[in-house]
């Protein structure tokens, strides 16, 4: 059942068209949640499909390095780049060997906390500031996960 039910997932989550895993089977909604796919061990993070994702996921929506959930483009007045997904694109950046855009992205990131370090839930990459929920605590626990992973490849470098 497990590999009749991954087959699918890979057949009908990625959209050939996009060259993305997508928010739903048979859907072109793009949706950074689907980062977590190599972080969570369901696909390797050098599977040409999950480097392509973060590849298209990079182009469209992404805005100065900060990582949006859906498209910007079509996004509620309200939200902003996710800080989870934006944590979640270093790992993937890092397991795809690309560990100076990793880096890069991470200092970046962790530029954005505030005084104590906390991070809110979503950042404006165009106002500068916090949006959502604060502090969040998986903003916190996706940071301290992509340090990991960042530390974990140095180490091995």
């Amino acid at each position: 059942m497990r590999d009749r039910l991954h087959r699918q997932i890979c057949r009908r989550g990625f959209n050939r068209e996009l060259g993305s895993f997508v928010q739903s089977f048979d859907s072109a909604v793009l949706d950074a949640s689907v980062l977590l796919l190599p972080i969570f061990g369901f696909l390797s993070f050098k599977d040409e499909r999950v480097k392509s994702t973060m590849d298209v996921l990079q182009k469209k929506l992404s805005r100065d390095g900060f990582i949006y959930r859906f498209s910007p483009s079509s996004r509620k007045d309200r939200e902003s780049a996710f800080i989870a997904c934006s944590f979640w694109m270093v790992q993937n950046l890092v397991g795809a060997g690309r560990l100076l855009d990793a880096e890069r992205l991470f200092e970046k990131l962790i530029s954005q906390r505030n005084d104590v370090g906390l991070l809110s839930e979503e950042y404006n990459p165009e106002q500068r500031r916090f949006m959502g929920n604060f502090p969040q605590a998986l903003s916190h626990i996706a940071l301290i996960n992509a340090a990991r992973k960042l530390a974990s490849h140095q180490a091995h470098s």
